[in-house]
């Protein structure tokens, strides 16, 4: 099915102009970066970005707030975050309108993105007053010995399309309460989100009596993302992107010791077994690998099903496949939107061209939408494929709804599938018999940094921390410990005795 009515360019122009004003934001028109929609794959507006001049200024203002923000209490510095989550609140469905005309999201996945942000926000404020160190015991009569957690520094965030605002927000709002300071290169494709969510940070900064220059946002190309990743008063990067960008990435500021975290490519897969709730199952390898339009990091790209239940799982997805609807994301019934720009549907049909060559058989989807009503938008079917080996254009990431479909036998030889790709991000195995799940979880298991049971390979929530191993970069964002990549630690040694006591026994003197 195929919405066929889609909002002019100059409907969403005006719609977005809306949400800007709402949120009080002055639009820095008049220069030559262009904010897009792929909703038509036309320009709304004409930006002004920022200089080498702009830059510069940004990481020295940053690094001269950072000194006296790393010494506000923790639990002040979560009142900015508070604030924050509370006019994210307010400007809920906004942020959604913006996050819909820029990256093309349904309305339902837009408002989560904005609800995750709200989540996060929670839950930093409680960590401010979290940080929490440990007493270590000491060898030494009179001694005590401690782990304190400090401040690093500045954080530079370099942000991805497809989360547009969450992913700022996971950084952000952790990085502030930690008694960083953050400066923001967004997506060179969704300017207009980024504009309104820094609004609405300096404003909750004011209303609370924050310095404003703890939060900067830069405009720009990758230009500015490398300025940010080689200076040295950068202490750490967190840059979500693909693989290539982190390859060049990691080494850059590695080579100044500065600290890195990466969340990069992600090539998910769904083990279904034998004993696997169908209805269930289907119903999340639909929305893994569909949702998004397949341009989540954790989307899912494999699928390794039983043989025996192999051609009722197919037919079942094929049958969900045809039914989906796509078109105008602002459409309540739309499930599928357009993809963020044409290239990457060039990406997508180079890969199915690739694994049809190789003996893929393609079972539904695949078709380009709406075309003739707008020519420079991408909107497409999502796309099953069978397969019968994993061969090289299956073991890479292309960031488009393309779901391949392959078939196993043992638990072991899933497994050994599931593993054998150079990324390392999500996973999920669809099973009722409880010594699958928990070997599916084990050390002798999935290999990625997220493993789940009986849901798919995307949604997951801002308590746990989020980041993959392999090619996915290892880093960690969000919840749970992830919060210790944006401190540093320091071991203290108290000595409250009368005399020296070396350790190890150690006599000098």
């Amino acid at each position: 099915m195929t919405s066929t009515t889609l909002p002019t360019t100059d409907d969403l122009r005006a719609r977005a102009r809306t949400a800007l004003d709402h949120i009080g934001v002055a639009v820095p028109e008049g220069g030559d970066f262009q904010a897009r929609t792929p909703i038509t794959g036309e320009n709304l507006f004409a930006l002004t970005a920022a200089s080498e001049t702009d830059t510069e200024e940004a990481i020295a203002a940053s690094h001269t707030a950072f000194l006296t923000w790393r010494t506000t209490p923790a639990p002040r510095r979560g009142e900015l975050v508070r604030r924050l989550g509370e006019l994210l609140r307010e400007h809920k469905s906004d942020l959604a309108d913006l996050v819909t005309i820029e990256a093309g999201k349904i309305r339902s996945e837009a408002l989560g993105e904005i609800q995750e942000m709200i989540d996060i926000c929670d839950f930093a404020v409680g960590l401010s007053r979290q940080l929490y160190g440990r007493t270590i015991a000491s060898e030494r009569p009179g001694h005590r010995l401690a782990e304190t957690w400090h401040p690093l520094g500045v954080v530079g965030v370099i942000s991805a399309f497809n989360f547009p605002a969450a992913v700022w927000s996971w950084n952000t709002a952790v990085a502030l309460v930690c008694g960083d300071a953050v400066i923001w290169k967004p997506s060179e494709l969704t300017p207009l989100i980024s504009l309104a969510c820094d609004r609405l940070l300096a404003r909750a900064a004011d209303e609370v009596g924050s310095p404003g220059e703890v939060h900067r946002l830069l405009l720009g190309d990758r230009t500015v993302g490398e300025k940010l990743v080689d200076d040295p008063r950068v202490a750490l990067v967190s840059a979500t992107g693909s693989t290539r960008m982190g390859r060049e990435v990691g080494p850059r500021v590695a080579a100044r010791f500065g600290r890195s975290l990466l969340e990069l490519g992600g090539n998910n897969a769904t083990i279904v077994a034998p004993s696997a709730d169908l209805d269930l199952a289907i119903q999340g390898i639909v929305f893994a690998a569909a949702g998004t339009a397949g341009q989540r990091c954790t989307t899912l790209r494999r699928l390794i099903v039983h043989r025996d239940i192999a051609d009722a799982v197919v037919e079942r997805l094929t049958a969900a496949y045809q039914k989906l609807p796509i078109g105008d994301p602002f459409d309540e019934t739309t499930l599928v939107g357009p993809l963020i720009t044409t290239t990457a549907l060039d990406a997508m049909n180079d890969a199915l061209a690739r694994v049809q060559a190789q003996g893929g058989k393609v079972l539904a989807g695949g078709n380009r939408r709406l075309t003739e009503a707008v020519p420079s938008a991408a909107y497409t079917e999502p796309v099953l494929v069978r397969v019968d080996e994993q061969t090289d254009v299956v073991r890479e990431e292309t960031f488009a709804p393309i779901l391949y479909v392959l078939t196993y036998d043992t638990l072991d030889e899933a497994i050994a599938l599931h593993n054998d790709v150079p990324q390392g991000l999500s996973s999920s195995i669809f099973t009722r018999d409880q010594q699958e799940a928990e070997i599916f979880l084990s050390a002798a298991g999935s290999d990625c940094g997220i493993a789940n049971v009986n849901i798919g390979t995307s949604g997951a929530e801002i308590g746990g921390a989020f980041g993959g191993e392999k090619d996915t970069g290892g880093g960690r964002e969000s919840g749970s410990d992830a919060w210790k990549s944006y401190m540093r630690s320091a071991t203290n040694t108290i000595n409250y005795f009368t005399e020296l006591a070396l350790a190890q026994e150690v006599s000098f003197l």
